[in-house]
This record gives structure tokens, C-alpha cells and sequence, in this order.
């Protein structure tokens, strides 16, 4: 219901007699300004902790995110005032509709940043998330919409049949109901679904973030990683997942190193995919994935494609050419150019790194191409105790309904898991623990009507937000040229 004051705000403006001025805009603005100030704050600490940032610039450029990303609310607003300036308060049922075209345009223009999606307050309320294996993310943030809409309906004053607007927010509350009766039904008969067993350990190392790269600490890292990994094959693992950037080294590049971690895990006797910093040439350096199997053959690599703007590049850096000195406190990635399989005995699995399992697109695109588990690595030690270890899992948590894959996830500081093919979490650690945590998990095949269709419901209403948002402008270059 979080939108529903913005939606009646902006009703009650659509009625003024000059119901185009900004106000529509600032309505908002401000939403966004405070949606995303509650929720991607945290950027602040991680500049100023580890971008060398002092606390006022640190806190400038995250005010300057949070500006830009509270344009799409904004949008919203005017999209919405069109509608109803044409279509009256019954227009009110194309508020679901626009703001998934605004979340799925923030997940896509400028590289994207679909963080905290509206779907996404669902991930804990497993019901209505069955609606992901359908009509993804996206869609879902189109039902969460959708109560506001009818309260929207039933509080902005109109001279339209009250009997109409009653049945409109009908309307919309009996398809929430249904959806959510649906999900419910599908999680009651829910099984376990056929496909061979895996145990996967999942390696959680608690490295802060300033002992990662010292030099100092290289020999004990690689020790904990390998010991922990040794005790998870004794124990019975079948498979063993590191987090992002795991090794302390450049593996292949650091010879030594490389040759040690590959003897320790000869011994161990169990295939590992972990993260590690590759670097081709002199120039190319990548964040990326590597699978070795029991008798230390690399058998596969992927490189992270979504890289972080600012974090990991800088886009258009020939404009941006100042902030230079703020990926240096972080690293200056380049980007991989396709998705990979690592292959697994038989079988496949594609991972997703950090940033990457925000993005519905990535993962459905690998299980097209024949993913049978999903895997996510992470570092969240930068985030400390924020919301954003929290936001991060709870949304990668998204990507298992979407597709009907498990999903492992393993951060280095937390939070770690494994979630089934519904959405439920099988088993998760907590934040800052050293250990490992262990499952079962099924290679699957099947494939979701999201998987097949993908993001069709978000294309048709991005086309419907931004028709909306060129009518005013169609018009007034129509009447220029009449004059």
C-alpha cells in the first residue's frame, strides 16, 4: 500500500486546471527521494570506508544516486497524471502498469540498478512471490501496486459512479486474492522436484575487507579457505562453493600460490568453484568465476559481466574522467563479454557474481542456455552490519522462484544460503561467522513460464509508461507544426 498516497497526491493534482505543471514531478521526487534515501543509504559508508572518500563527499555522492534514482518515481508521477488527465480517475488502474515501466527503465538505462524493486518486499512472503515464476520481479512489483491502486480508487473524489471505482478497486483486490491464492495452492503441493542430489558446502570465510589484499595475511586466508573446504569433503560434500574474490592472489598469475591452493585441494577430493581477480594481458582484469574439479583441473571460468559503475569502472570515462581517483580505492574491471556454464561432472551450473544476481535477465538467460543450478559469490564485507547484506540476499532469493532452480549463494561475511526452486531458504548463515553450511540440492532441467517468456509483462508496460510520457510532447510538435 506504500504507493497509495503518492497515487491519490497525484489524482487529486490530475483534477487542477493546470494539472501539467511540475507539481506532478515533485510529487515524485520527493517519493523517491525518501523511497531511496531509507533504502541505498548505506552507499555513503562504503565510499567514505573504502573509496578514501572524506564523510561530506562520500555523502554528496550518494545524495547525488539517490537524486537520480527518485527520477523514476517522478516519472511515474507524470506518466500517471496523462493518464488520468485523459482518462479520468478510472485511469488509476494504469498506475501498476506505469510503475513497473519506471522500475523496469532503472533496471536498464545507464547499465541499470534494479535494487529494492517494489516486488521484492515480498521475498519473505513466499505466496505471492510464486507470481516471479510466472511474470517475474517485475510483475510482482505490479501486484504489490495494486492494493494501492484500489484505495487510490476509493479515497480521490470523482463524479463518476461511485459503483464504478468500487468495482475497479474490486477488481484489483480479487486479482491480488487470486494470485495469492494460487501461490499458496502451488507452495501446498510443492515437492521436491526431480533431478540428481548434490550436497553443496558453502564456504563462508569472514575476511575483513582491509585483510583481503594485505600480504600479510595471504598465507592464512588461502589456510582457512582449504582447511574449511577439507573438513566440508570429510563431512560429505559433493561440491564446495568460495564467495567472490576469495583467493588472496591473482590465481594462474601467482604461481606459488596457485600451485599451493590446487595441492590443497587435491587432497581434498571435492570440485570447488571460487572467485578470484584474472588478469589477461596488461591490461585486462577480470572479476571472475573458476571451477577445479577433485584432481585440480580447471575445468571451466566465467567473467562477471554487470560490472558496478564506480565501483568497478566508470562509465563514460572521458566525461567522468574526476572520479578516476574513486575506483582506485576499489578495483577498474573490465567487463566479460559472454555468459558461461562451469561444468560439474555431468552437470551444469552458472554463476552469478555480486551485483549480477540483481539482474533477472542474467539468470534466466543461463537457464535458457541449459543452467541446472544457480549460483551466486559475493563480498558483502564492504556493506559492514547495513541493510545491504540483507537487501542483497533477500533479492538474489528471487532468481531461484523465477527460474524453478536452487540457488546457493556464498559471501565471504555473510549472508550465505540456499534456497529452493520456491523461494523457501533451506539453510543460511548469519552475518561475520567463519564456517561452513551445507545442503542438498537438486540439478534440475525444467523451465518456468518466466524462463520461456521472460520479461514480457515489463516490455508492455514500459511501452505503455513511455507512450504516455511522449503524448504532451507528440502534441505540442504537432501544433507547432499547424502554426
Amino acid at each position: 500500500m506504500a504507493l497509495a498516497p503518492l497515487c491519490v497526491a497525484v489524482a487529486r493534482t490530475a483534477r487542477r486546471s493546470a494539472p501539467r505543471g511540475p507539481r506532478p514531478f515533485l510529487l515524485g521526487l520527493v517519493t523517491g527521494l525518501v523511497l531511496f534515501a531509507g533504502t541505498v543509504s548505506w552507499t555513503s559508508d562504503v565510499l567514505a570506508m573504502f573509496g578514501g572518500l572524506n564523510a561530506a563527499l562520500a555523502w554528496l555522492l550518494a545524495g547525488l544516486l539517490i537524486g537520480y534514482l527518485a527520477i523514476y518515481p517522478a516519472l511515474f508521477s507524470l506518466a500517471l497524471t496523462e493518464a488520468l488527465v485523459r482518462g479520468g480517475t478510472r485511469a488509476l488502474m494504469l498506475a501498476p502498469a506505469i510503475w513497473v515501466g519506471t522500475e523496469w527503465l532503472r533496471g536498464t538505462l545507464l547499465t541499470g540498478f534494479p535494487w529494492v524493486l517494489l516486488g521484492y518486499s515480498q521475498s519473505d512472503t513466499l505466496a505471492p512471490l510464486q507470481a516471479a515464476s510466472v511474470v517475474g520481479i517485475y510483475g510482482v512489483s505490479g501486484l504489490v501496486a495494486l492494493p494501492s491502486t484500489a484505495i487510490a480508487l476509493l479515497v480521490v473524489p470523482d463524479r463518476q459512479a461511485s459503483r464504478a471505482r468500487l468495482a475497479l478497486a474490486a477488481a484489483c483486490l480479487a486479482v491480488v486474492g487470486m494470485v495469492v491464492a494460487w501461490g499458496a495452492a502451488r507452495l501446498g503441493r510443492a515437492e521436491l522436484l526431480a533431478g540428481p542430489t548434490t550436497r553443496v558446502a558453502l564456504v563462508q570465510g569472514n575476511v575483513p575487507q582491509g585483510q583481503k589484499w594485505d600480504p600479510a595475511y595471504r598465507d592464512a586466508i588461502l589456510e582457512r579457505y582449504t582447511l574449511l573446504t577439507a573438513e566440508a569433503a570429510r563431512a560429505g560434500a559433493d561440491l564446495v562453493v568460495w564467495p567472490e574474490s576469495s583467493t588472496p592472489f591473482v590465481f594462474g598469475r601467482d604461481a606459488v600460490y596457485t600451485e599451493i591452493m590446487r595441492a590443497r585441494l587435491v587432497a581434498a577430493g571435492v570440485p570447488v568453484v571460487f572467485g578470484s581477480d584474472e588478469v589477461v594481458g596488461p591490461s585486462e582484469f577480470y572479476n571472475a568465476a573458476f571451477v577445479m574439479d577433485g584432481r585440480g583441473e580447471i575445468r571451466g571460468s566465467y567473467r562477471k559481466m554487470q560490472l558496478v559503475p564506480f565501483g568497478e569502472y566508470i562509465p563514460v570515462r572521458r566525461v567522468l574522467f574526476f572520479a578516476d581517483s574513486l575506483v582506485e580505492g576499489f578495483s577498474d574491471f573490465s567487463a566479460g563479454q559472454r555468459l558461461t556454464l562451469l561444468p560439474v561432472g555431468d552437470h551444469k551450473l552458472s554463476v552469478a557474481v555480486c551485483y549480477e544476481a540483481v539482474f533477472p535477465a542474467l539468470a534466466r538467460e543461463a537457464v535458457r542456455q541449459g543452467s541446472q543450478l544457480l549460483a551466486t559469490i559475493t563480498n558483502d564485507a564492504w556493506y559492514g552490519t547495513s541493510a545491504a547484506p540483507y537487501q542483497h540476499f533477500q533479492q538474489a532469493r528471487v532468481r531461484a522462484v523465477e527460474n524453478g532452480r536452487y540457488l546457493v549463494r556464498a559471501a565471504n561475511t555473510g549472508i550465505s544460503g540456499v534456497v529452493d526452486p520456491y523461494g523457501r531458504v533451506v539453510v543460511q548463515s548469519p552475518l561475520f561467522e567463519t564456517g561452513t553450511w551445507t545442503a542438498d540440492v537438486r540439478w534440475l532441467d525444467g523451465r518456468t513460464v518466466y524462463t520461456r517468456v521472460g520479461d514480457t509483462v515489463a516490455w508492455a508496460c514500459m511501452l505503455v509508461t513511455v507512450a504516455l510520457l511522449a503524448l504532451p510532447w507528440a502534441e505540442r510538435l504537432r501544433r507547432r507544426r499547424r502554426a
